[in-house]
C-alpha cells in the first residue's frame, strides 16, 4: 500500500468487552430443553398434556409478566407497546390454560368454539396494534396513507395466496357450522395481519431500542408461523398437546419475555425518552444497503405474491373465486395508488434535492475555505475552487494527486498519526478532528516552492475523509511573533528577564560538576539617566539599542545577550570545561572588559556625541548556587563595581551580600532620621566685608547624635557605612537634599515673616538640579506653597560632573533665574570643570573654593591667583563669597583684593534658630581695619568681639583654635 493509502487505511479497532452470554444460554437451555421433551413425547402422555398446555400457559404468562413490569418501570415512548405485548401474552397464558383445563384436568374433549379458541383470537388484536406502536411514525399524511397501503399490499397478497392454497377450502368445509368456518377462517386472517405486521415493522422499525424491537418481532414471528402451521388442516387434525410444534410457541413467549430487557443488556438508557442518537456506520463506496433495497420493493413483491396466488387457480383449472379476484384487485388499486404518491413525491423530492443540491454547491463553491474529498488510498478526488485563492493552485491541479505529497515532509509523520488516531476512534466518539501542517502553495501565492500553514477539519466519508481546510498563516506568524515578543526586549530585541533566567536555568542544570567556568555578566550603563534627564528619553532609547547592538556582536556565538531592565543588561558565558579557577578568572574578566570598553566607547545620537562607562559585575556558577542566587551574585558583584568608582569589572566574593545588607541598613537608618527629625539645619551668616552687614545666610544640614553632638551628612554615611564614603552615597543623599531643600525654603519663609528678609543659599549637587523633582516648574511651586519670594533663594552648584551636559544645564538654569531664583558656583577655581561652567552657566554669585583662601595671606603665589580670579568675577559683574574665612588677616587681604563677602569663624560659625535671629538682629558684625595698630582682635566662636591684653603687633593676635565649618572630628563610634 503506498503512503498515502496507509495514511488513510483504518486499523482495526479495538474490541470491546462483550456483555454477558448467560441470558442467552439461560433461553437456549430452556427453549432446547422442552424441544428434547416435545420430540420424545415427554415420557407420557399425561406429561406430555401438561407440558403443552400448562407449559405453554406458564411460558406466556412469564411473558405478559415481563413486558408489563419493564412498561411500569421504564417509562419510555413505547411503553404502550410493552404493555400491548403484555395483554397479548396474557391472552395466549389464559386460552392456553383453559385448554389445560380441559385436556389435563376435566380429561375431555377442547369443544369448538369455546373460551381458548376466544383467548387466542384476543392474542393477535394487541400484538397488531403493538407493532404499530413500535413502527417509525411517518411525518407526512402521504406517510401514513402509504403505511396503510403497505400493510394491506402484503396483507392482501397473502389473503390471495393462503385463500387459493388452503382458505377456500376451510370456508366450504361441509359439515361445520357458521361459528366454526368463521372460526377456522379468524385464524389464518388474523395470522395474515399479524405477518404483515410483521414485515412492515421489519422495513420501517424505529432505531430507538433496536436490540428489543428485532427480539420481539422474532418472537412474534415464531408464533405466528406455528399458528400457520397449526392452521393447516394437516397437522390441526393430528395435533395433540406437548408435541414439537408446541416448542416454537414456548421459543416465542420466552423471546417476548427477555425482549424488553435486552435494550438494557445492551447499554442503552431505557429510561430516555429520546436516546442519544448514535452516529450512522458509513458503508464502503459503491455499496446500497439491503434493507433499503427491500423495503422499496416491497410493494412489487407484494403483487407479485397477489399475482401468483391467482396463477395458482389458474393453472388448478378452477374458476377465479371472486375472493381471490376482489382482493387481486384491491391490491393492484393499492399499488397503482401507492405508486401514484411515490410518484408524486420523488417528484417533490426530486425537486428539492435539485434545490438543495445547488444551494450547498454555491456553497462550497463560494466558501472562502478549501474543500477537498480524499479516498481511501490517500488520492483527492474532489477540490473545491477556493483551492485557487487559499493554496494559489488551480482545483484541477489538484485533483488525482496524492495528499502526502502535498504536506511537508517534517509534518507528515504527525498527520498521519493523527488520521490513524482518528479513524480508529468511534464515530459518535468524535465526529471530527482537527490538523494543522504545513501546505505546499503554488506559484500564485509563494512565488516559488512555499508552504503555507493550513488548519484543516477532517469527517469521515464513505472510508475517507473530508478536509475542510483555511489558510492560517497570518495566524501562525501573529502567534510566533506574539511568543517572540513575550521572551525579548520590545525596545532592543534581546532576550529579556524571563527568556535569560530560563537560559541560565538550563546551563546551571544541565552542566557538569566539573564545568565550573560559566559565569554571568550582569551589565549597568553609567551616566544613563543623566542621558535621560537632559538629552531626552528618546535619545536613551536610541542609546539603549545602540549597547544593545554592540552587546549582541560582541559575545560569542553559544553565548546570550538579554536586556533585564532599564539600563541593565546580561550576558551568559559558557563554560569550556577549564578547571583552572585562576584561568578561567583570566578568561572571563579578559570578556567583561573587552564588553566594558566596547560599550563605553562614544555613541552618536541626533548628531551629537553622548558618552556613559559600563560597570559589569561577574559571578561563577558555583556548585550549589541556584540559578537565582547566581543572577543575584552577579548583581552585587555589579553594584560594587559602581561603588569602587563606576567603569570597572568586579568579581563577586562572598563579603558582598554582608555589605549590602549594611547599606540597607544605612538607607533604613537615614530615612529613619529624617522622619524622626534627627536631621536639622543650622545656618551660617554670609557678610559683606566693606561693612560687616549681613546680606544672606547659608544653610547646612546637620545630625544630632544621642550625645547633642552635630554631625554633617557626610559623617553620617560614613559611620553608617563603617567609614567607607564612596559615590553612592550621593545618590542615598538625594532624600536628604530634597528635604534640604525643603526645610531651608520653610525657615527663610518663617523669617521673613518675621521681619528678617534674609536671602537663603542651598547648596545642591548639579546633577540633583536636573531631576524632574527639582524642575522649574516644581521650584516654582515650593516656593509658591511656603510663600517665599523667588530672589531669596539662592541655589549653589556644589560639584562639577563631567559627565553632566552642559548645554541641559544650562536651559534648567535659565529657566530658574527666570522664575527669579539667583545662581551661585560653589567651589570656584578647584579645577577646569569651574572655569568651563563659569563660561556657559548663568551665574549670579561665584563662591571661593577653601583652597584658594586659607593660604591667601601666607602665599605671595596663591595671593596673586586668588586676585585674578576675584578680578574676573568683577570683570563679569558677580558677587563674590569667600569661603572660610577664618583669621582676620584673611578679610582684610581679601577685601583689599576686590573680594565682596565672605563666611566663616571669622565672624560666625553655623548657627540654630535662635542664635541666627539674635544675630540677625544686629544686622552686621565688626571688621577689622588696618589703621587700628594698638590692640588685635580675637573673634571667639560665638561671634562675639573680645580684646585681648598685651603688646600691640602681629605677634599679639591670638588666634584660637579652628576648625572647618563643613567637617566636625570623626564622632565616636
Amino acid at each position: 500500500m503506498s503512503a498515502p493509502g496507509a495514511m488513510l487505511s483504518r486499523p482495526p479497532a479495538p474490541a470491546g468487552s462483550p456483555p454477558s452470554t448467560v441470558p442467552q444460554i439461560v433461553l437456549a437451555v430452556l427453549c432446547g430443553g422442552y424441544a428434547v421433551g416435545a420430540a420424545f413425547g415427554w415420557g407420557s402422555p399425561e406429561v406430555a398434556a401438561f407440558m403443552g398446555d400448562f407449559g405453554l400457559s406458564f411460558a406466556a404468562l412469564l411473558a405478559a409478566v415481563s413486558c408489563g413490569l419493564y412498561a411500569r418501570k421504564r417509562r419510555t415512548r413505547f411503553r404502550p407497546a410493552w404493555m400491548l405485548f403484555a395483554a397479548s401474552s396474557g391472552m395466549a397464558g389464559l386460552g392456553n390454560g383453559v385448554w389445560g383445563w380441559y385436556e389435563v384436568v376435566e380429561g375431555t374433549t377442547v369443544p369448538s368454539p369455546s373460551l381458548a379458541d376466544f383467548c387466542f383470537l384476543l392474542f393477535a388484536p394487541p400484538a397488531i396494534v403493538g407493532l404499530l406502536v413500535l413502527a417509525k411514525r411517518p411525518v407526512t399524511r402521504a406517510g401514513w396513507v402509504c403505511l396503510g397501503l403497505d400493510s394491506w399490499l402484503i396483507a392482501g397478497s397473502l389473503v390471495t395466496l393462503s385463500w387459493s392454497l388452503a382458505l377456500a377450502h376451510t370456508a366450504h368445509f361441509q359439515g361445520r357450522s357458521v361459528a366454526q368456518s368463521a372460526l377456522s377462517l379468524a385464524y389464518p386472517l388474523l395470522d395474515i395481519v399479524l405477518v404483515s405486521m410483521v414485515l412492515v415493522l421489519h422495513f420501517r422499525r424505529s432505531s430507538v431500542h433496536r436490540s428489543a424491537i428485532n427480539t420481539a418481532v422474532a418472537a412474534l414471528a415464531l408464533t405466528v408461523l406455528c399458528d400457520a402451521l397449526f392452521s393447516s388442516p394437516l397437522l390441526r387434525e393430528h395435533y395433540r398437546s406437548g408435541q414439537i410444534l408446541d416448542a416454537g410457541w414456548f421459543a416465542g413467549s420466552i423471546l417476548l419475555a427477555y425482549a424488553p430487557w435486552v435494550a438494557r443488556r445492551a447499554g442503552d438508557e431505557a429510561g430516555q425518552e429520546e436516546p442519544r442518537p448514535a452516529a450512522r456506520r458509513i458503508p464502503p463506496h459503491g455499496s446500497r444497503p439491503i434493507a433499503g433495497s427491500l423495503a422499496a420493493l416491497t410493494p412489487y413483491l407484494a403483487a407479485a405474491v397477489c399475482t401468483l396466488g391467482i396463477l395458482t387457480n389458474v393453472l388448478d383449472g378452477r374458476r377465479i373465486d371472486r375472493v381471490v379476484l376482489f382482493t387481486g384487485c384491491t391490491v393492484v388499486l393499492a399499488l397503482v395508488v401507492r405508486q401514484g404518491i411515490m410518484l408524486l413525491d420523488n417528484i417533490t423530492l426530486t425537486q428539492e434535492l435539485a434545490q438543495k443540491e445547488n444551494h450547498f454547491r454555491s456553497l462550497v463553491q463560494g466558501s472562502s475555505d478549501v474543500i477537498m474529498i480524499a479516498a481511501p488510498t490517500g488520492v483527492l478526488r474532489y477540490v473545491s475552487p477556493a483551492a485557487a485563492g487559499v493554496y494559489g493552485r488551480d482545483a484541477e491541479e489538484l485533483v488525482g494527486s496524492e495528499l502526502a505529497s502535498l504536506i511537508h515532509p517534517e509534518d507528515l509523520g504527525r498527520v498521519v498519526h493523527e488520521v490513524r488516531r482518528f479513524l480508529a476512534a468511534a464515530p459518535e466518539d468524535e465526529p471530527t478532528t482537527r490538523i494543522e501542517c504545513r501546505f505546499r502553495a503554488g506559484e500564485q501565492r509563494s512565488g516559488g516552492d512555499g508552504w503555507l500553514n493550513v488548519e484543516s477539519t477532517v469527517n469521515r466519508h464513505h472510508g475517507g475523509l473530508i478536509f475542510n481546510s483555511r489558510d492560517v498563516t497570518e495566524r501562525v506568524r501573529l502567534q510566533a511573533q506574539l511568543q517572540h515578543n513575550a521572551s525579548h526586549d520590545a525596545l532592543t530585541d534581546l532576550p529579556n528577564r524571563a527568556l535569560f533566567t530560563e537560559r541560565v536555568t538550563q546551563a546551571v542544570t544541565g552542566r557538569r560538576a566539573s564545568d565550573l567556568d560559566t559565569a554571568v555578566l550582569y551589565i549597568d550603563l553609567d551616566g544613563f539617566k543623566q542621558v535621560n534627564d537632559t538629552i531626552g528619553h528618546q535619545a536613551g532609547d536610541e542609546l539603549l539599542i545602540q549597547a544593545a547592538r554592540r552587546l549582541g556582536d560582541s559575545v560569542r556565538a553559544g553565548d546570550i545577550a538579554a536586556r533585564l531592565g532599564g539600563d541593565e543588561f546580561a550576558a551568559l558565558i559558557t563554560g569550556d570545561g577549564t578547571r583552572d579557577l585562576a584561568a578561567r578568572e583570566f578568561r572571563i574578566h579578559e570578556i567583561a572588559d573587552r564588553l566594558r570598553i566596547r560599550l563605553s566607547d562614544p555613541y552618536r545620537i541626533d548628531g551629537r556625541e553622548v558618552r556613559v562607562a559600563a560597570s559589569i559585575g561577574v559571578a561563577f556558577a558555583e556548585p550549589g548556587v541556584s540559578p537565582a542566587g547566581l543572577l543575584r551574585n552577579a548583581d552585587l558583584a555589579m553594584y560594587r563595581a559602581k561603588q569602587a568608582g563606576k567603569g570597572r569589572v568586579e568579581l563577586y566574593a562572598p563579603q558582598m551580600q554582608t555589605e549590602v545588607a549594611h547599606r540597607a541598613e544605612l538607607a533604613t537608618k537615614l530615612r529613619t532620621a529624617l522622619h524622626d527629625g534627627a536631621f536639622s539645619l543650622l545656618h551660617q551668616p554670609v557678610v559683606e566685608l566693606a561693612s560687616g552687614r549681613v546680606t544672606a545666610v547659608a544653610a547646612h544640614a546637620r545630625w544630632r547624635s544621642a550625645q547633642g553632638i552635630f554631625f554633617t551628612p557626610a559623617e553620617f554615611l560614613r559611620v553608617g557605612d563603617r567609614g567607607r564614603f564612596t559615590e553612592d552615597d550621593g545618590d542615598r543623599a538625594a532624600e536628604l537634599d530634597r528635604w534640604q531643600l525643603e526645610a531651608a525654603v520653610e525657615q527663610a519663609s518663617a523669617r521673613h515673616r518675621a521681619g528678617y528678609p534674609v536671602p537663603v543659599a542651598v547648596r545642591l549637587p548639579a546633577r540633583r538640579l536636573l531631576d524632574q523633582a527639582l524642575s522649574p516648574k516644581g521650584v516654582e511651586s515650593l516656593l509658591t506653597r511656603h510663600g517665599l519670594p523667588s530672589r531669596a533663594l539662592v541655589l549653589e552648584l556644589s560639584e562639577s560632573d563631567p559627565r553632566i551636559p552642559l548645554d541641559d544645564l544650562e536651559r534648567r538654569l535659565v529657566a530658574l533665574r527666570r522664575l527669579g531664583v539667583r545662581i551661585a558656583l560653589d567651589g570656584f577655581g578647584s579645577g577646569v570643570a569651574a572655569i568651563s561652567a563659569l563660561r556657559r552657566l548663568p551665574v549670579d554669585v561665584l563662591r571661593l573654593d577653601r583652597g584658594l583662601v586659607d593660604g591667601v595671606v601666607e602665599s605671595a603665589r596663591l595671593h596673586k591667583i586668588t586676585a585674578g580670579l576675584l578680578r574676573i568675577a568683577g570683570d563679569l559683574g558677580m558677587q563674590s563669597v569667600a569661603d572660610g574665612v577664618d583669621l582676620p588677616e584673611q578679610v582684610l587681604a581679601l577685601r583689599s583684593m576686590g573680594c565682596t563677602h565672605g563666611m566663616g569663624t571669622a565672624f560666625s560659625g553655623p548657627l540654630d534658630e535662635h542664635r541666627l535671629r539674635r544675630s540677625l538682629t544686629h544686622a552686621h558684625y565688626p571688621v577689622p581695619d588696618l589703621a587700628v595698630q594698638g590692640r588685635a582682635v580675637v573673634l571667639t566662636g560665638s561671634g562675639l568681639p573680645a580684646r585681648q591684653g598685651g603688646p600691640a603687633g602681629p605677634e599679639s593676635i591670638v588666634h584660637p583654635p579652628l576648625r572647618s565649618n563643613s567637617e566636625t572630628s570623626v564622632p565616636p563610634t
